[in-house]
């Protein structure tokens, strides 16, 4: 990988600033050195010649109906009736009337 793709660690301080995370002087060149494994990785995985390979079907589409290895089959979607907006937040434990309300869990 060359010099002009690597990370920096001034990339790494943003990621982990948009990721909500501390880290130490330690824990910077670490980190450094680890996303540029990733990324290395990734150059070897896209230099691949994958010109005659099909694209993958999502699992449910290569299982729809098929039996699982525990015996199950999957079951198929069906339109059920929607649960009473009124009564679930009748036994919220607080609420707008409409959505739930949480207590906030990220502080900045």
């Amino acid at each position: 990988m060359s010099e002009q793709t690597s990370v920096t660690i001034d990339d790494v301080r943003r990621v982990a600033e948009l990721a909500n995370l501390e880290l130490t002087s330690d824990e910077e060149p670490r980190m450094q050195r680890d996303l540029n494994a990733i990324l290395g990785h990734i150059a070897q995985l896209n230099e691949l010649d994958t010109a005659n390979v099909s694209p993958m079907a999502q699992v449910g589409e290569m299982l729809g109906g098929a039996i699982l290895d525990c015996g199950e089959t999957l079951r198929t979607d069906a339109v059920r009736p929607l649960v009473n907006r009124a009564t679930v937040m009748a036994s919220a434990p607080e609420t707008d009337g409409r959505f739930f309300k949480v207590p906030k869990v990220i502080e900045r």
